[in-house]
């Protein structure tokens, strides 16, 4: 029940999770560092994947599928990108398996060693640009717009479901085009439709920016990124958009005849989110007493909650609450029924809670009696009797209206918690405290690794919005241009 579940003050991180064991999201699997993602919060990431797949359609992406096994040279053709990915790589070195002669078991048959290695895809740059260089002829051919929902394997040493695991789930987007622009046009776009999806569906408020040299994805020339703040004032990067220039394609020799009828190589982008955003929605909204789900990405937008005494009247209640049910339906609401006898309406009331569903409705019999029903928001824990006539109208309203309070509570929170500091001293006060330090940068790498040295404190982004302003670095003393985002983060 809720009531298990430790305070975000007392301790954010076990309160993380338990909140994700007791409302039955996901759970840590046999298999080390890997998780077991629920039905319930598997449920969630479809609605997420079914939003973001119309949205990818919609700017017109298809989708497609590449290879889980990478061989390991194609690894080695892009430097950068071996060298940022090498320590995470799983590695498959055979191919057979046979019975121990000491009938132990089963051990790996030495004979079956692999002649090249396999890397188990940790992202899929390199397997998806070596199959474009047979797509991709001519100028023609480009756009090549494609987008693949799979799974990757990154070996973490310390994991935490659904932020960091062995295994999870994401989409990857792999773009070719014919000129710069374009290219970093479509890393522009897709940033903006993530950042779209964080706020319009998951209610998060995220800043844009750009990645500073040392935070770019390996094998990108340019990396943009939105970030969201958590609860605990950390913040978690909610989705990345690289330009990739000419790297793969000259890694690869993707080369095509362009318009001149001269050969290029052309030009690509990747982008992806993953089911780390599951561990957003959880830490951005939620409160002690369980999951606070934004409306659009609940899997159950409204239970219903009969209150009996007696078959006779429960046989009442069903007859004025199940053409309820239809009619929400009808309306492309989500609704459960819950006319179970296995537990009391107080039971239920503190597990609907706990599962975050926005909306609860209970009826017994003076309610029945009078026209009116009880109806429950979650974010605000707030209730409130209602005539039953136009009904569906005032939930349609009241689901808009959480979503948008929602949004607003937790843009509020990280207004209230972004700061300006402009001494190291202040800078290292604040960070404890946690939240968005804005803090001036005098661009250089070393300096951005001495204060992640000092402090566990990295830069965030870059604002896309940020306004020139002349300052003084506050850990080296040199001249600054402008304010970047630093930050603890997940």
């Amino acid at each position: 029940m809720a009531k298990a579940i430790p305070s975000r003050s007392e301790n954010y991180s076990e309160w993380y999770n338990e909140l994700v064991r007791k409302a039955d999201l996901a759970e840590n699997s046999a298999v080390r560092g890997c998780m077991v993602i629920k039905p319930y919060g598997f449920s969630i990431w479809e609605k997420m994947q079914r939003a973001l797949d119309d949205m990818f359609k919609e700017t017109g992406h298809s989708n497609a599928y590449f290879p889980l096994f990478i061989p390991k040279s194609y690894l080695s053709k892009e430097a950068s990108h071996v060298e940022g990915f090498a320590k995470e790589c799983a590695v498959v070195t055979h191919y057979r398996l046979k019975n121990a002669e000491d009938g132990s078991g089963v051990t790996v048959d030495p004979e079956a060693k692999l002649e090249e290695e396999l890397i188990v895809r940790p992202t899929s740059e390199t397997v998806i640009w070596s199959t474009y260089k047979n797509w991709i002829q001519s100028y023609r051919d480009l756009p090549l717009l494609v987008n693949q929902w799979a799974n990757v394997v990154r070996w973490e040493m310390r994991t935490r479901i659904f932020l960091r695991t062995a295994e999870f789930l994401w989409q990857e987007g792999h773009t070719a085009h014919a000129t710069k622009e374009e290219a970093e046009a479509e890393t522009r776009q897709m940033l903006d439709v993530y950042a779209q999806f964080a706020e319009e569906w998951m209610a998060l408020p995220v800043v844009r920016g750009a990645k500073t040299a040392n935070e770019r994805f390996a094998g990108a020339d340019d990396t943009l990124c939105i970030e969201a703040m958590m609860q605990d004032g950390k913040a978690l990067q909610a989705g990345t958009s690289h330009f990739l220039g000419q790297n793969f394609a000259k890694a690869f020799d993707v080369q095509f005849l362009n318009k001149q009828n001269q050969l290029d190589y052309v030009w690509g982008t990747s982008w992806g989110v993953s089911t780390r955003l599951m561990g957003a929605l959880i830490m951005a909204h939620s409160d002690d007493d369980g999951l606070v789900l934004p409306p659009k990405l609940a899997p159950i937008q409204v239970v219903i909650v009969p209150i009996y005494r007696s078959e006779e009247q429960l046989e009442l209640l069903s007859a004025k609450l199940k053409p309820l049910v239809q009619e929400l339906r009808k309306a492309g609401i989500s609704v459960k029924y819950d006319d179970s006898d296995a537990n009391k309406p107080g039971w239920k009331f503190a597990e609907y809670e706990l599962r975050g569903v926005p909306v609860r409705l209970a009826m017994g019999g003076r309610d029945l009696e009078n026209g009116t029903i009880e109806m429950a928001r979650r974010d605000l824990k707030t209730k409130e009797t209602v005539p039953f006539e136009g009904l569906t109208e005032r939930i349609q309203a009241l689901l808009d209206d959480i979503q948008q309070s929602i949004y607003n509570k937790a843009f509020k929170f990280r207004e209230e918690n972004t700061f300006k500091v402009d001494t190291f001293d202040q800078f290292q006060e604040q960070l404890e405290k946690g939240g968005f330090l804005l803090a001036h940068w005098d661009g250089t790498s070393e300096t951005e690794e001495a204060i992640k040295e000092a402090t566990k404190a990295t830069i965030r982004c870059i604002p896309f919005d940020q306004e020139p302003e002349e300052g003084v670095d506050v850990y080296s003393g040199k001249p600054s241009k402008g304010r970047v985002v630093f930050a603890r983060a997940y």
